[in-house]
């Protein structure tokens, strides 16, 4: 789950969510996307409407002009379990872990039917003993966002999944949509590490690339975004979004960072490194003027300029003083040779 080759590193999970809008065309179509990307996963949410709504579940925001009630939005949201096996076959030979959020226990027993690589669970599901508990009992590792969990909450979760040895991941996470940026909450990766001694990531909801991008320069082991094919699409995500495109950039943003971060810079094998190019670089000390052989070498007769091949720019003040033993014209790079003892 968290490795990618055998080497630790960032996960990056593309989530779905409710983009495909009922199509599973759309859905299969969001997979080839986010693997062309380059992303390590794609999420979505399963949605059981008789299992986790009532008909009377007021809308968050009125979005749908066709489904007369939420209700009916995630009924229509709703796939097969056929589809959803098909959806994590198609996800896993594009070499993406395949991830969906259950929203109820009938979706946690049909995932575990499918197959999933870890449990993703929802900020409303952290604090749903039966569906939590559920997954739990699967041995899977947790991928717990909190955007709706006071600290409390999320303690008691955290606790209650490693009492019975499970692997979790704690994620920040902010419930707006777009998240501005003096709400995204990246100070929270380093206490959550702190608070619970594992693994600790980021659900941004910004519609840009820029948490993510930070999130891995504080070493973040997962970011999730979520992925819209287009701005212009229908939904309520699309603003949260990031494109394929932004996607693309991320991933090579996050992967950029891991290589810097990969180790600590020795500078003096560095600078061994690039000794060749010192004399490119560098300054050398040369006359600054005409000189007959005998001077007596002046600091105003001196200058330093490239290339750094000659007697080394810092060693000027040394010379100073000392006899030519031949002449030289201005802009001659000095060297011991041109030197009385």
């Amino acid at each position: 789950m968290w490795s990618n080759g055998g080497e630790p590193h960032c996960l990056v999970i593309g989530e779905v969510a409710q983009a495909h809008d009922g199509s599973l065309g759309l859905a299969h179509a969001f997979i080839d996307a986010i693997a062309a990307a380059g992303a390590d996963a794609v999420k979505f949410q399963t949605h059981i409407a008789a299992e986790e709504s009532t008909p009377g579940e007021p809308w968050r925001v009125r979005f749908s002009c066709q489904d007369a009630t939420r209700y009916d939005y995630w009924k229509r949201m709703e796939f097969t379990e056929p589809q959803w096996q098909g959806l994590k076959e198609h996800a896993e030979a594009r070499r993406l872990r395949f991830l969906s959020s259950p929203f109820s226990v009938a979706a946690v027993d049909l995932l575990s039917r499918v197959g999933v690589a870890a449990w993703k669970v929802a900020s409303g599901e952290v604090g749903d003993p039966a569906v939590f508990e559920r997954m739990v009992a699967t041995g899977l590792p947790l991928l717990i966002s909190t955007g709706l969990s006071p600290l409390a909450e999320i303690d008691a979760a955290v606790a209650f999944a490693e009492s019975r040895g499970r692997s979790v991941a704690v994620l920040q996470c902010t419930t707006a949509y777009p998240c501005p940026p003096e709400q995204v909450g990246l100070n929270l990766l380093p206490f959550f590490r702190d608070r619970y001694g594992c693994r600790v990531g980021l659900s941004d909801h910004s519609g840009t690339i820029y948490p993510g991008l930070a999130a891995a320069t504080l070493g973040a082991d997962l970011i999730e975004v979520h992925v819209t094919l287009s701005r212009e699409m229908f939904g309520p995500d699309v603003s949260a979004s990031l494109t394929t495109d932004d996607l693309r950039q991320l991933v090579a943003g996050v992967r950029f960072i891991e290589a810097m971060r990969a180790g600590p810079v020795d500078k003096d094998a560095m600078a061994q490194e690039v000794a060749p190019l010192r004399g490119l670089f560098t300054k050398s000390v040369v006359a600054g003027v005409d000189l007959p052989a005998g001077a007596v070498l002046r600091a105003s007769d001196l200058l330093t300029k490239k290339p750094g091949t000659g007697i080394p720019a810092p060693r000027l003040v040394e010379l100073v003083g000392r006899s030519l033993r031949r002449p030289l014209v201005a802009d001659t790079l000095i060297s011991e040779d041109d030197l009385e003892p």
